[in-house]
């Protein structure tokens, strides 16, 4: 399972529709981070991983803006 500590979890959404998840890393030392934009496929593995991480208790994947 991938490691999501620190990071911001996010639907995205387009037309009233959640299209997938954003999932940002937090800031390297230069400034940089990591962005993934995950589909909402249940055969993907990273979707997978973030179901299950949001099964522990007090992760929650944030509402679209």
């Amino acid at each position: 399972m991938m490691v999501f500590e620190n990071c911001i979890i996010k639907y995205v959404k387009r037309n009233d529709a959640n299209v997938c998840i954003r999932v940002t890393y937090p800031s390297n030392d230069d400034g940089s981070h990591r962005e993934l934009s995950v589909p909402l496929d249940p055969d993907n593995t990273y979707y997978q991983d973030i179901l299950e991480w949001e099964k522990i208790d007090g992760n929650t994947i944030k509402d679209a803006d």
